[in-house]
Protein backbone atom coordinates (compact mmCIF):
# COMPACT_ATOMS: atom_id res chain seq x y z
CA UNK A 1 0.00 0.00 0.00
CA UNK A 2 1.16 3.27 -1.19
CA UNK A 3 1.23 5.70 1.98
CA UNK A 4 -0.29 9.06 1.29
CA UNK A 5 1.82 11.23 3.70
CA UNK A 6 5.24 13.04 2.74
CA UNK A 7 8.14 10.74 2.90
CA UNK A 8 11.04 12.71 4.15
CA UNK A 9 14.15 11.78 2.60
CA UNK A 10 18.01 11.96 3.21
CA UNK A 11 20.60 10.73 1.14
CA UNK A 12 23.81 9.93 1.94
CA UNK A 13 26.87 9.39 -0.74
CA UNK A 14 30.06 10.86 -1.41
CA UNK A 15 29.43 10.66 -5.50
CA UNK A 16 27.76 14.07 -6.16
CA UNK A 17 26.56 13.32 -9.76
CA UNK A 18 24.95 10.11 -8.39
CA UNK A 19 23.42 12.02 -4.79
CA UNK A 20 22.59 14.53 -7.68
CA UNK A 21 20.68 11.97 -9.93
CA UNK A 22 18.64 10.35 -7.05
CA UNK A 23 17.60 14.05 -5.28
CA UNK A 24 16.10 15.01 -8.75
CA UNK A 25 14.40 11.76 -8.96
CA UNK A 26 13.22 12.97 -5.37
CA UNK A 27 11.59 16.48 -6.50
CA UNK A 28 9.61 14.74 -9.42
CA UNK A 29 8.03 12.87 -6.84
CA UNK A 30 4.69 14.36 -4.74
CA UNK A 31 4.94 12.30 -1.90
CA UNK A 32 8.89 12.31 -1.49
CA UNK A 33 10.79 15.47 0.51
CA UNK A 34 14.85 15.91 0.56
CA UNK A 35 15.29 16.85 3.90
CA UNK A 36 19.12 17.05 3.14
CA UNK A 37 22.20 15.73 1.88
CA UNK A 38 25.62 13.87 3.26
CA UNK A 39 28.82 13.41 1.39
CA UNK A 40 29.58 10.91 4.01
CA UNK A 41 28.64 8.58 7.02
CA UNK A 42 29.34 11.17 10.02
CA UNK A 43 27.43 13.92 7.97
CA UNK A 44 24.31 11.60 7.61
CA UNK A 45 24.55 10.79 11.59
CA UNK A 46 24.69 14.72 12.48
CA UNK A 47 22.36 15.11 9.53
CA UNK A 48 19.56 12.45 10.78
CA UNK A 49 19.49 14.05 14.60
CA UNK A 50 18.70 17.37 13.51
CA UNK A 51 16.61 16.67 9.79
CA UNK A 52 14.77 13.24 11.44
CA UNK A 53 13.92 11.77 7.72
CA UNK A 54 11.54 8.95 7.30
CA UNK A 55 14.00 7.13 5.30
CA UNK A 56 17.89 7.36 4.26
CA UNK A 57 19.42 6.27 1.09
CA UNK A 58 23.04 4.96 2.14
CA UNK A 59 26.28 4.83 0.43
CA UNK A 60 27.81 1.60 1.95
CA UNK A 61 31.36 3.09 0.66
CA UNK A 62 32.21 6.48 2.41
CA UNK A 63 34.86 8.16 3.61
CA UNK A 64 35.08 9.57 7.83
CA UNK A 65 32.58 7.13 8.16
CA UNK A 66 31.16 3.88 6.09
CA UNK A 67 27.91 3.30 6.11
CA UNK A 68 27.68 0.57 7.57
CA UNK A 69 28.58 2.22 10.77
CA UNK A 70 26.34 5.30 10.57
CA UNK A 71 23.51 3.18 10.22
CA UNK A 72 24.14 0.98 13.30
CA UNK A 73 24.45 4.90 15.05
CA UNK A 74 21.44 6.02 13.10
CA UNK A 75 18.86 3.32 14.46
CA UNK A 76 20.73 3.35 17.76
CA UNK A 77 19.18 7.32 18.01
CA UNK A 78 16.15 6.69 16.30
CA UNK A 79 14.64 3.07 15.55
CA UNK A 80 11.84 4.83 13.01
CA UNK A 81 14.26 5.71 10.75
CA UNK A 82 14.46 3.14 7.75
CA UNK A 83 17.64 2.88 6.18
CA UNK A 84 18.25 1.57 2.68
CA UNK A 85 21.80 0.74 1.91
CA UNK A 86 22.77 1.26 -1.75
CA UNK A 87 26.60 -0.13 -3.22
CA UNK A 88 28.44 -0.78 -5.75
CA UNK A 89 29.77 -3.98 -4.50
CA UNK A 90 28.22 -7.44 -2.66
CA UNK A 91 29.31 -10.27 -0.59
CA UNK A 92 27.97 -12.11 1.97
CA UNK A 93 29.89 -10.27 4.82
CA UNK A 94 28.62 -6.91 3.38
CA UNK A 95 25.15 -8.23 3.26
CA UNK A 96 25.22 -9.51 6.81
CA UNK A 97 26.79 -6.24 8.26
CA UNK A 98 24.03 -4.05 6.65
CA UNK A 99 21.14 -6.24 8.31
CA UNK A 100 23.05 -6.53 11.35
CA UNK A 101 23.57 -2.98 11.33
CA UNK A 102 19.53 -2.26 10.98
CA UNK A 103 18.81 -1.63 7.32
CA UNK A 104 15.71 -2.45 5.90
CA UNK A 105 17.09 -2.86 2.38
CA UNK A 106 20.35 -3.77 0.34
CA UNK A 107 19.79 -2.64 -3.41
CA UNK A 108 23.15 -2.59 -6.06
CA UNK A 109 23.53 0.98 -7.39
CA UNK A 110 22.68 0.30 -10.89
CA UNK A 111 18.99 -0.21 -9.83
CA UNK A 112 16.14 1.47 -11.81
CA UNK A 113 14.90 4.84 -10.28
CA UNK A 114 11.72 3.65 -10.67
CA UNK A 115 12.35 0.56 -8.24
CA UNK A 116 14.37 2.50 -6.03
CA UNK A 117 11.34 4.59 -5.88
CA UNK A 118 9.29 2.08 -5.37
CA UNK A 119 11.66 0.35 -2.20
CA UNK A 120 11.52 4.43 -0.68
CA UNK A 121 7.58 3.58 -0.52
CA UNK A 122 8.15 0.24 0.60
CA UNK A 123 11.14 1.25 3.60
CA UNK A 124 8.49 3.34 4.76
CA UNK A 125 5.91 0.69 5.45
CA UNK A 126 7.94 -1.20 6.88
CA UNK A 127 8.73 -3.87 4.49
CA UNK A 128 12.21 -4.56 2.87
CA UNK A 129 13.70 -5.25 -0.59
CA UNK A 130 16.73 -7.18 -1.05
CA UNK A 131 18.40 -7.17 -4.67
CA UNK A 132 18.15 -10.37 -6.08
CA UNK A 133 21.83 -11.16 -5.54
CA UNK A 134 21.62 -10.07 -1.70
CA UNK A 135 18.90 -12.12 -1.15
CA UNK A 136 20.78 -15.35 -2.36
CA UNK A 137 23.59 -14.93 -0.48
CA UNK A 138 21.44 -14.94 2.57
CA UNK A 139 19.96 -18.00 1.34
CA UNK A 140 22.83 -19.64 0.66
CA UNK A 141 24.77 -18.90 3.94
CA UNK A 142 22.21 -20.36 6.13
CA UNK A 143 22.33 -23.75 3.76
CA UNK A 144 24.36 -25.86 6.39
CA UNK A 145 21.46 -25.09 8.90
CA UNK A 146 19.90 -28.12 7.63
CA UNK A 147 15.98 -28.81 7.95
CA UNK A 148 13.85 -26.22 10.06
CA UNK A 149 11.43 -27.83 12.55
CA UNK A 150 8.59 -24.91 12.80
CA UNK A 151 5.38 -25.62 14.18
CA UNK A 152 2.13 -24.93 12.05
CA UNK A 153 1.59 -21.82 14.16
CA UNK A 154 4.83 -21.12 13.34
CA UNK A 155 4.85 -21.64 9.59
CA UNK A 156 1.68 -19.44 9.75
CA UNK A 157 3.56 -16.23 11.33
CA UNK A 158 6.23 -16.70 9.43
CA UNK A 159 4.11 -16.58 6.40
CA UNK A 160 3.15 -13.47 7.68
CA UNK A 161 6.54 -11.94 8.39
CA UNK A 162 7.05 -12.81 4.59
CA UNK A 163 4.42 -10.47 3.19
CA UNK A 164 5.88 -7.81 6.10
CA UNK A 165 3.56 -7.81 8.79
CA UNK A 166 4.92 -6.58 12.36
CA UNK A 167 4.14 -8.59 15.53
CA UNK A 168 1.36 -5.82 15.87
CA UNK A 169 -0.78 -6.67 12.65
CA UNK A 170 0.18 -9.95 12.78
CA UNK A 171 -1.02 -10.43 16.21
CA UNK A 172 -4.34 -8.56 15.00
CA UNK A 173 -4.52 -11.00 12.46
CA UNK A 174 -4.26 -14.36 14.09
CA UNK A 175 -6.15 -12.91 17.30
CA UNK A 176 -3.74 -12.92 19.90
CA UNK A 177 -1.86 -11.21 22.07
CA UNK A 178 1.27 -9.54 20.86
CA UNK A 179 3.47 -11.40 23.57
CA UNK A 180 2.38 -14.77 22.36
CA UNK A 181 3.60 -13.49 19.00
CA UNK A 182 7.05 -12.20 20.12
CA UNK A 183 7.56 -15.38 21.60
CA UNK A 184 6.96 -16.89 17.90
CA UNK A 185 8.99 -14.77 16.26
CA UNK A 186 11.60 -15.12 18.39
CA UNK A 187 11.50 -19.00 18.11
CA UNK A 188 10.95 -18.91 14.53
CA UNK A 189 14.53 -16.44 14.53
CA UNK A 190 15.98 -19.13 16.64
CA UNK A 191 15.24 -22.22 14.69
CA UNK A 192 16.55 -20.28 11.25
CA UNK A 193 19.63 -19.25 13.67
CA UNK A 194 19.43 -15.82 12.10
CA UNK A 195 18.66 -12.46 14.59
CA UNK A 196 16.69 -10.57 11.43
CA UNK A 197 13.76 -10.78 10.12
CA UNK A 198 14.56 -10.10 6.61
CA UNK A 199 16.90 -13.08 6.63
CA UNK A 200 14.31 -14.96 8.28
CA UNK A 201 12.16 -13.95 5.15
CA UNK A 202 14.66 -14.51 2.82
CA UNK A 203 15.33 -18.09 4.18
CA UNK A 204 11.53 -18.45 3.77
CA UNK A 205 11.15 -17.87 0.67
CA UNK A 206 14.33 -19.57 -1.24
CA UNK A 207 13.42 -23.24 1.00
CA UNK A 208 9.64 -22.61 0.56
CA UNK A 209 8.69 -23.20 4.68
CA UNK A 210 5.67 -20.99 3.84
CA UNK A 211 2.76 -21.64 1.27
CA UNK A 212 2.71 -18.86 -1.72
Amino acid sequence: MIPHEVIRILVADDHELLRKGITSMIHLCSDLHLVGEARNGREAVDLCYKTRPDVVLMDIMMPEMDGIHATRLIRRHNLAIRVIMISNFISEDLVRETIEAGAISYLLKDVSLDDLNSSIREAYCGRSVLTQQAAQILVDSTQHHGQHRLTGREREVLTLIVKGMNNTEIADRLTVSQSTIKKHVSNILMKLKTTSRTEAAAIAIRQKLVAD
